[in-house]
């Protein structure tokens, strides 16, 4: 068999969170990246699973950091969930645990937001979960409602250190109900399925930059495409060898790539 060295790159698709910003600062060199990828003119979106912010609402969070990254450029959970259900089921009922990013991407989706006999629970990241709107989601379940959430991060980040996540509440509702909602967001490949469909991308044309080992690095691989970890996130060098698998390659950031675009 012949070997012919690393595939073309087409299209890019990258984390944000670790992997362009840091606690809302620009980690140096993602605007350079940013920037790359644009005059390139390279098929790219933006992966986050945070289901929180609409893409404007993120963008405007970039643009204040110094990364002038254009809306639709942007994919989260919240969308990538709105998408599995349309394709699941157009036009159905969802009762929604959430923030404007989840219900934003339900309703442009056609989606009718409700509480009465719903066809879906869709739980999401929220800063302030409601005990009274998790006992309604545990009862639309038990009567029979399809239980999705946008994410299975168990926590997220804040100045003051981790907050319960949408994984740790769906674990609480699955405690209560005894069933398992599908995870839309990261490591499921579904996210970076629906990313590629959404630039009309290929997967062996794609590579998938990201800070995590465990979401974005596995999500990438199953989907068949090339992956590089950077290491101005979450994991380190030396905790990549605990892994099963591995990254295509290595770099210390997004910095080390603006020459491959």
């Amino acid at each position: 068999m012949t070997h012919h060295g690393p595939r073309e790159i087409r299209s890019w698709l990258s984390d944000m969170d670790g992997v362009l910003v840091h606690e809302g600062t620009a980690i140096p060199g993602a605007a350079e990246f940013v920037r790359a990828l644009r005059d390139g003119g390279r098929p790219f979106l933006v992966l986050t699973n945070n289901s929180i912010f609409t893409p404007r609402d993120l963008r405007a969070r970039l643009v204040a950091s110094g990364i002038d990254l254009p809306e639709d450029a942007i994919w989260t959970s919240a969308l990538a969930t709105a998408q599995f259900l349309t394709d699941q089921m157009p036009g159905g009922s969802a009762y929604v645990i959430g923030e404007a990013g989840l219900t934003t991407a339900l309703y442009e989706a056609g989606y009718t937001l409700t509480g009465t006999d719903p066809d879906f629970v869709v739980l999401g990241e929220t800063r302030t979960y409601s005990f009274e709107a998790i006992t309604q989601a545990v009862r639309l379940i038990q009567g029979g409602a399809r239980f999705i959430a946008t994410n299975p991060d168990v926590t997220g980040p804040s100045r003051e250190g981790d907050l319960p996540a949408t994984g740790a509440v769906a674990a609480m509702i699955s405690a209560a109900t005894g069933r398992q909602p599908y995870f839309v967001g990261k490591p499921n490949p579904m996210m970076i399925r629906s990313a590629l469909n959404r630039i009309d991308a290929h997967s062996e044309t794609t590579v998938m930059v990201g800070d995590r080992m465990d979401t974005d690095v596995v999500a990438g691989i199953e989907a068949g495409l090339r992956t590089f970890l950077v290491l101005s996130g979450s994991t380190s060098r030396a905790e990549v060898e605990r892994f099963p698998f591995r990254p295509s390659e290595i770099v210390d950031s997004v910095q080390d790539l603006v020459a491959r675009i």
